[in-house]
């Protein structure tokens, strides 16, 4: 379980190159599912639109809230965000530039799905194969308004009985992939040629405040990771304090089979330098409290 535990805190870490390889991960994830994912459209009039969009989009949501829920930086902003000012002011610039990096991150694996859908072009002949003006094919010319809606619905099923020995389905379906493929080809286009002015236009502007929110960013994370594992460790000491105090009668068994307990003045001043007087819950509650209400500035001069 250590293990498992110390890797799942490496992943949740703050480090960039991280943070890129598990929005890579989930891009490929997402076009695994999609490949192996049993595509059926109901081929019924009154199904057909919430099924293909449903495929289009749910998942994404649940691809965008996974990589909320993987990106450590997203709680660490909710803090920031959220907590009182006390003697440090919060910089609205590191906030802004953490909920950027947050959902560009996130954006990515959502963003492969829909273009993979919309290139592939099942989604969107399923939802809209019914949308389509029946007088550009012939073969439904002779139906009446009812069949006509019937045939169309029918386009994405090629086995349905009806469809079989239609001459327009097929011509149907290339019409609806060709607009589809084309959807998907023209979003990568402009997703690729806003990246590419992002990444040329950004020495354009304050570099120094880029860097400025950048440095802070990750300060702020580092810090509640270093605060989580001076509070385990602080944890750690005072359950060992208090459990020697309740079981003072039993101190040589203890060292015996539970602790390996420091010689008489050994330590002892290491754990009283962490614990500072500290002796019984409510001072432990306060000292929490006023770091949450009463962060110190940024100075240690």
């Amino acid at each position: 379980m250590d293990r498992f535990r110390m890797i799942f805190q490496y992943f949740q870490s703050n480090s960039e190159s991280v943070m890129n390889g598990i929005c890579g991960l989930l891009a490929l994830a997402s076009v695994k599912m999609y490949t192996s994912f049993d595509f059926s459209c109901p081929c019924l009039p009154q199904y057909n639109v919430a099924y293909g969009l449903g495929i289009m989009f749910i998942p994404p949501v649940i691809l965008f809230l996974c990589g909320l829920i993987l990106n450590r930086q997203s709680l660490v902003m909710l803090e920031e965000w959220r907590r009182p000012p006390g003697r440090r002011k919060k910089d609205q610039a590191v906030i802004r530039y953490m909920c950027s990096s947050i959902m560009q991150r996130a954006m990515v694996a959502p963003v492969v799905w829909i273009i993979v859908t919309l290139l592939d072009g099942k989604c969107l002949i399923c939802a809209f194969s019914g949308s389509v003006d029946p007088e550009k094919f012939v073969g439904f010319a002779n139906a009446s308004t009812v069949q006509v809606q019937q045939l169309l619905a029918k386009v994405p099923c090629k086995d349905d009985e009806l469809m079989r020995n239609n001459t327009s389905r097929k011509a149907v379906s290339r019409y609806l992939r060709c607009w589809s493929q084309a959807l998907g080809w023209s979003i990568l286009l402009i997703l690729i040629i806003a990246a590419f002015l992002a990444r040329w236009l950004r020495p354009c502007f304050n570099q120094a405040t880029l860097l400025q929110a950048r440095h802070w960013s990750n300060y702020i994370d580092i810090e509640q990771k270093i605060f989580e594992e001076t509070c385990c460790e602080h944890s750690r000491l005072f359950a060992h304090k208090c459990i020697l105090h309740f079981f003072e009668s039993m101190r040589q068994e203890i060292k015996l089979h539970s602790f390996s307990l420091p010689r008489e003045g050994e330590g002892a001043e290491g754990e009283e330098d962490l614990l500072r007087g500290i002796t019984d819950q409510d001072q432990v509650n306060k000292l929490l409290k006023m770091w949450y209400y009463e962060k110190p500035p940024l100075d240690v001069s």
